[in-house]
């Protein structure tokens, strides 16, 4: 084979770009210094037999034979029995052309979530799926397949008469199977002309009638592949590749069926690799013409579904009917920022409160969750606020609170909630506040509570610095509950740990903790408390002015110039009057954080804007709809 093929030397591919930026998807073990010959494997033109992958099994006590002496070459001599018939039925490579199909860039370019997702996630990007129950079953699946496949090679190994009775020659076990999807997925990879080259080197059916001879050479198929590998991939996967190579080779030379299976667990694991590498690459190319295209995109795509009967808008359409009806309600300077849009403002404003309990319209279906976590997001800032206040007021009833501080606003004016303040939280380009768990998994939140108590300062800098100290440790409180809790019940589980940690933050006497437990279980997340309903009234009241100076200045921009100042930059917030404090908000933007209203509104506005652009011309407005609803 020339110098130009699969076997030759590195190439670019039309279809494969540099990705030497790229970070690899999976991280192995500490690597090893790799062979030269895996580094330099020999191009050889027709390859022979390469055997299994899995790396779960019990190990194989086998002899120590000669390198000559491999499993590819003639039947081991392990000593241990295995049930094999459990293993007969058929069962797939976790990883096939198949189940990467929604890599294929037309599969890209076609699919409606990813067409709608890509304007809100800069780093948006394709990854193994291993998350939640479907995760879950897709990794027990794996792991099934990498059990079947070690068992029937030491049935090859230790019973190669039941083996051929049981498999003869035929490509319905977990060998075969797993090279056809390696061939598959390879020619996915490389160009036309190489795949000529690809037929012959694996040639499954030619393979196997070698290993069930017992000539297959494994170590020439591994070099085999470590050469087209690294023809074609990143030059990042070369280390992923030659521990693959060496894998394969220790486990031949050794015959140790164990040390095989995690050499085929690495080479399947370096093509879906590869395949994600392209996917990402191809949607860094086209992040822009798939962002101009969305609305566009979605309005075919929906008026198709309408006309067909495939989607009914018609509980949609009631919701901004009744949202009409409440018109009259909208103050003038809603009309003059939001425009014709002023009553879907103001009404999915108002959905993503805390108290709202009515469902999204199913127009909303492809930002569900992001609706879902401005409104958790709102939740969070909310109880927040909610802490603070209820911690000055035990701070004030503490002795020692001190006469000279009397004077003094109950939270420091750059924390007080008042009418042009902001809440307390920092910000992320993709959240306003952000609970991921970061403590150690073996502290319970109440044993991470480590500030001790202290008498309450008199000076107001004091008294400042200590109520931004209890903010940021309650937010830190907050994050080592599991991300994964529901909002609600995340707070309902941290309310004893944050009570104590309010606690210990002023001089009250300890026999006041209880009734404070029971103060902050009263309000908290209680959307009946009057006290919730006065702090949510007035994050929902900031939100509005917010997301009214952010859609007067977003409403005129293209799709891309919306995507970059939605997930890049952020507007200014409504500042105070001239001469007023700043808000730390304020100071934090200055340093590049915002406050979690004026995110909230910019995710908000920009979400809002797109689902306008589809939905506003297809359903909401009545005059300009000209797509039968199905009934």
């Amino acid at each position: 084979m020339d110098g130009h093929g699969i076997g030759g030397r590195r190439e670019s591919v039309s279809q494969q770009p540099n990705y030497r930026e790229e970070k690899p998807i999976q991280t192995s073990t500490e690597q090893q210094s790799s062979s030269s010959e895996a580094k330099n494997p020999p191009r050889i033109s027709q390859p022979k037999v390469i055997p299994a992958v899995s790396g779960t099994s019990t190990p194989v006590e086998v002899g120590s034979p000669s390198p000559a002496n491999t499993l590819s070459s003639r039947p081991g001599a392990s000593s241990q029995r295995t049930d094999y018939f459990s293993s007969r039925r058929k069962i797939e490579p976790p990883v096939t052309k198949a189940t990467l199909s929604e890599l294929d860039v037309g599969k890209i370019v076609h699919n409606p979530k990813l067409h709608h997702d890509i304007n809100f996630d800069p780093e948006l990007h394709f990854r193994p799926n291993l998350d939640g129950e479907k995760g879950h079953k897709k990794q027990a699946r794996a792991q099934q397949f990498w059990q079947s496949l070690a068992s029937q090679l030491r049935m090859f190994m230790t019973d190669r008469d039941s083996f051929m009775t049981l498999y003869g020659q035929g490509q319905e076990w977990c060998l075969p199977m797993l090279l056809k999807s390696v061939k598959d997925i390879i020619s996915t990879l490389v160009p036309a002309r190489d795949r000529a080259q690809l037929e012959e080197g694996l040639n499954v059916p030619h393979i196997m009638q070698q290993f069930a001879y017992g000539m297959a050479d494994l170590e020439k198929l591994a070099s085999w592949l470590s050469s087209v590998l690294k023809s074609h991939c990143a030059p990042m996967r070369d280390e992923w590749v030659d521990e693959m190579y060496k894998q394969l080779t220790n486990g031949n030379r050794n015959n140790d069926v164990d040390e095989l299976v995690k050499g085929m667990r690495s080479l399947l694991s370096v093509l879906e690799a590869m395949k994600l590498d392209v996917a990402n690459h191809q949607i860094r190319c086209l992040r822009p013409v798939l962002i101009e295209e969305t609305v566009a995109f979605e309005d075919r795509f929906f008026r198709k579904k309408l006309r067909e009967g495939k989607f009914d808008a018609t509980a949609a359409k009631e919701w901004y009917s009744r949202m009409t009806d409440k018109a009259s309600q909208h103050q003038q300077g809603s009309a003059q920022a939001f425009g014709d849009m002023a009553i879907y403002f103001e009404s999915v404003a108002e959905m993503i409160m805390p108290s709202s309990h009515e469902p999204f319209p199913n127009t909303f279906l492809f930002d569900e969750e992001r609706m879902t976590k401005l409104r958790s997001d709102m939740l969070d800032a909310i109880n927040l606020e909610l802490c603070m206040r209820l911690y000055d007021r035990l701070d004030r009833a503490s002795p020692g609170f001190g006469p000279s501080a009397t004077g003094d606003s109950p939270l420091p004016s750059d924390l007080a909630m008042d009418d042009d303040s902001d809440c307390h939280s920092t910000s992320s380009a993709r959240s306003s506040l952000v609970f991921s768990s970061v403590g150690t998994p073996e502290a319970s939140p109440r044993s991470s509570l480590v500030c001790p108590g202290r008498p309450a300062s008199v000076r107001p800098q004091d008294r400042k610095a200590k109520t931004q100290e209890l903010y940021a440790s309650l937010v830190s409180l907050l994050q080592s509950c599991p991300a994964t809790s529901p909002p609600a019940q995340r707070w309902q589980t941290m309310k004893d740990s944050l009570a104590l940690q309010i606690f210990r933050f002023t001089n009250a006497p300890s026999s006041e903790l209880m009734n404070f437990e029971d103060m902050l279980d009263l309000h908290v997340s209680e959307t009946a408390s009057e006290l919730f309903q006065e702090v949510e009234e007035e994050f929902h009241r900031r939100l509005v002015q917010e997301l009214q100076q952010r859609v007067k200045s977003f409403k005129n921009l293209g799709a891309v110039s919306l995507f970059s100042v939605a997930t890049g930059g952020r507007l200014p917030s409504t500042g105070r009057a001239a001469g007023a404090q700043s808000s730390p908000s304020t100071r934090n933007r200055n340093n590049g954080d915002d406050g979690s209203v004026p995110d909230m509104a910019t995710r908000l506005a920009h979400l809002g804007l797109l689902h306008w652009r589809v939905w506003g011309p297809l359903v909401y407005c009545e005059e300009d709809n000209d797509v039968e609803m199905s009934s």
